[in-house]
């Protein structure tokens, strides 16, 4: 009679193990979907916490500082101006534009001064060949040329009647062989009263050939 209430109790206590054990192999297959959900809550919470932290310590985000897109447009007879041009786009990583005329200056200095009169007095827009594309990309403008006459070449005009600088920065750079900018930079302030027009750059004709240090001055300056 003990032996078999003996047995009667083993069995009841197997059953029960039994059940126990298959409780317990339901509940990790709970686990696994609360985690996730959980994981996910936590990483929407913590970007923009991190997000916080890294505007309040100061860093930039990658996207800040970058995107600027900036083109060097200029007008050169002699090659002085393109010279100036040329450093100006490898130290600043921009594009380069030459404007050319659809009719070529002439080569003889003093019959040059006389066209350059009349283009003047005649309010002249000379043609240019080429065109820019995707102009609206650009960002910052550095807008070279010489000094003809105290003034910007007639060509310059055309340039500016030619494309929207609304919204843009300008930067003027010229050549001459003494006179400066002249009034250079407040011509092109009234060309482009919805542009941001900054302090120009004037290089000597003799120093022209070699105007890296002053050409890296000015963009200093700037602090484009």
């Amino acid at each position: 009679m003990k032996k078999w209430i003996s047995m009667l109790l083993l069995c009841t206590l197997l059953g029960t193990l039994t059940a126990c054990g298959s409780n317990a192999s339901k509940e990790p297959e709970k686990e696994p979907s609360q985690t996730d959900v959980s994981g996910q809550e936590a990483e929407d919470t913590k970007e923009p916490a991190a997000e916080a932290a890294e505007s309040e310590s100061g860093e930039e985000s990658p996207s800040d500082g970058e995107g600027k897109k900036e083109l060097v447009a200029y007008f050169s007879w002699s090659g002085n101006t393109e010279n100036v041009a040329n450093s100006i786009a490898a130290q600043t990583g921009a594009d380069i534009f030459k404007i050319v005329p659809a009719e070529p200056y002439t080569n003889d200095y003093d019959e040059l001064l006389d066209i350059a009169t009349k283009e003047k007095q005649d309010g002249a827009r000379p043609e240019i060949t080429d065109s820019i594309e995707n102009f609206e990309q650009y960002d910052v403008v550095y807008v070279g040329f010489p000094n003809w006459w105290s003034d910007m070449p007639m060509i310059l005009y055309t340039f500016f009647d030619s494309y929207d600088l609304s919204g843009k920065t300008i930067a003027p750079f010229c050549t001459s062989g003494g006179s400066g900018l002249s009034g250079t930079v407040n011509s092109i302030k009234e060309l482009e009263p919805e542009a941001e027009v900054l302090d120009g750059l004037h290089i000597g004709d003799s120093a022209s050939s070699d105007p890296d240090s002053a050409v890296e001055e000015w963009l200093g300056n700037l602090g484009i």
